[in-house]
């Protein structure tokens, strides 16, 4: 049976967007906000016996270090088996949608 155990972080645009990204990938089990004074990001992690479904997130680009690709350049993670994401132009997104939609962008992080 698939464990489950949520977590609690300081809520912000971009982290509720790369959290719904990874909740519509199957990485977490959900995502939600608390409607407190301070609001949270709760997200559900998502576990497959007692291995978790991320077993790592890699930050690739960094305050000192912007990492830009140009759509037909952009990385394939683990052969297929991971996932990035990306942001662009038209928003954020995983490195296939923006594939699909020729865009570039600035490399967030790599799921696997």
């Amino acid at each position: 049976m698939a464990k489950k155990r949520s977590v609690e972080i300081p809520f912000s645009k971009l982290k509720m967007t790369i959290a719904e990204i990874l909740f519509a990938e199957g990485y977490v089990g959900s995502v939600g906000k608390t409607e407190d004074k301070m609001a949270k990001l709760v997200i559900e992690l998502k576990y497959d016996g007692s291995q978790p479904a991320i077993t790592s997130i890699k930050r690739e680009s960094k305050p000192g270090h912007r990492v830009y690709w140009k759509a037909q350049e952009l990385p394939k993670i683990l052969n297929g088996y991971g996932m990035a994401i990306v942001s662009t132009s038209q928003g954020i997104m995983t490195v296939e949608e923006a594939k699909k939609k020729s865009v570039g962008g600035e490399l967030l992080c790599s799921v696997y």
